[in-house]
């Protein structure tokens, strides 16, 4: 006898049972309606990309993570570690077939080869969103408001977007000759939720050699009172106004006028570890659960695309980390659990009357109603437990009567009844319910 594969699947990555499918498929029907609600419309790229193509701006710490092996044709080839890579790839390619400004959102897979844990898999979904071909303070606000309005979109209210400008950043490094420093500074910055003040300070030390410049960086991130105040705090310690300045000035009057500036904090820690980020940066993170980490987050890329392309196009964009969301969620009681989508179980008593079941079925389905004939005429009683199973509210009975226009409903998780009302009446309790 042949020996069995034991099933099993890779560490770091998942199966998804229906209820948890639902659920990530339902988020991202609420998501896909509001990226459209702005204007974007949605692309695809590959899952492998030639490796010099993903890896050509990235730091060591993303080689490490990059599922990266050779075909069977010789190439040098890599799964996917994000969105906004391929991207950028895409644009430089089809810039004869796009217009300008261009405006994509993208849900689909992504890879890592990070050590899996609690919320962070192998395998695991964003959903992009991006505008290229606009350098203004318009494109970058119209991101910041559709993270909002995204996140709100699937019951996320309780959220603080934090923001900075990596622009402003570099200026204030810039000032005390630490251009060349800036990225690995940045990169040190960018821990500090993690791996705490101190550890930041020492870093910065062993960074630049001067306790005082690593003094001064903790002074600039730490921010003020206000939006007004840490940026007046920023603009004196990088040298006075600058394009960054002005640039976070209209985004804020730009929320103002919107209704939603609360939401927002100018935090000027928020730097994003990778390296293609140029101007504004943000993270978002939820109130109640801010050891969780930031559950969208981007900011603007303006030459990333010239990696693949002589011409400079302006980008700006944000991704949800999807999974990381949906953990979120689940401990904060925010999600709703279905196991299907059925709203109506019509059961099969009676084998010779399938296709007045069938008849019944299409009526309900054409008045929206998701239904389904359960295909064997099994106990009721296997019937019912089947459909609780499944998380269907109501059963359908049809009388054994053919000449009977009537039907039973039953309301599988009340155990009320309706006997002998018309299909019409059934519809109606269904549709209310």
């Amino acid at each position: 006898m042949e020996k069995l594969i034991q099933p099993r699947v890779l560490k770091g990555f998942r199966d998804f049972l229906p209820e948890a499918e639902i659920t990530r498929s339902d988020l991202i029907e609420k998501l896909t309606a509001a990226f459209r609600l702005f204007g974007y419309v949605p692309i695809d790229t590959p899952v492998l990309e030639y490796s010099e193509i993903l890896l050509r701006k990235s730091n060591g710490e993303t080689e490490k993570q990059v599922f990266r092996f050779e075909d069977n044709g010789g190439r040098d080839v890599a799964l996917r570690f994000d969105l906004t890579v391929p991207f950028a790839r895409f644009t430089a390619e089809h810039k004869d077939e796009l217009y300008f400004p261009f405006k994509r959102y993208h849900i689909a897979k992504v890879w890592r080869g990070e050590k899996p844990q609690a919320g962070r898999y192998r395998e695991f979904v964003q959903c992009d969103f991006d505008c290229v071909g606009s350098d203004s303070a318009a494109a970058d606000f119209e991101i910041l408001s559709l993270m909002k309005h995204a996140l709100s979109a699937i019951g996320v209210d309780d959220i603080t977007i934090r923001m900075s400008h990596r622009g402003v950043f570099n200026r204030f490094l810039e000032q005390r000759g630490l251009t060349d420093k800036s990225e690995d500074i940045l990169r040190t910055v960018d821990k500090l939720t993690k791996i705490g003040r101190d550890e930041v300070k020492q870093q910065l030390l062993d960074l630049t050699g001067s306790g005082q410049t690593a003094e001064d960086i903790l002074c600039y991130i730490s921010g003020g009172s206000s939006f007004a105040d840490t940026l007046a705090r920023m603009e004196q310690m990088s040298g006075g106004e600058s394009d960054g300045t002005r640039r976070l000035k209209e985004i804020q009057e730009m929320m103002e006028a919107a209704g939603i500036a609360d939401s927002f904090v100018l935090d000027p820690s928020i730097t994003r570890g990778l390296d293609y980020y140029t101007g504004v940066v943000y993270e978002t993170f939820l109130n109640r659960l801010p050891g969780i980490g930031s559950v969208c987050s981007g900011g603007r890329y303006d030459n990333l695309a010239g990696l693949y392309m002589k011409d400079k196009v302006p980008g700006v964009g944000s991704s949800i980390g999807l999974d990381r969301l949906i953990a979120g969620l689940e401990q904060l009681g925010l999600l709703e659990h279905k196991k299907s989508y059925v709203q109506v179980e019509i059961f099969c008593t009676d084998p010779a009357q399938s296709a007045r079941y069938q008849q019944t079925a299409a009526v309900l389905r054409r008045h929206g109603i998701s239904c389904e004939v359960f295909p064997d005429p099994k106990k009721l009683v296997q019937q019912y437990t089947v459909a609780e199973k499944k998380g269907i509210p109501f059963g359908l009975l049809m009388p054994e009567d053919t000449g009977s226009s009537t039907v039973t409903l039953k309301n599988l998780v009340t155990r009320e009844q309706h006997e002998q009302i018309p299909i019409d009446e059934a519809m109606r309790i269904i549709q209310n319910n």
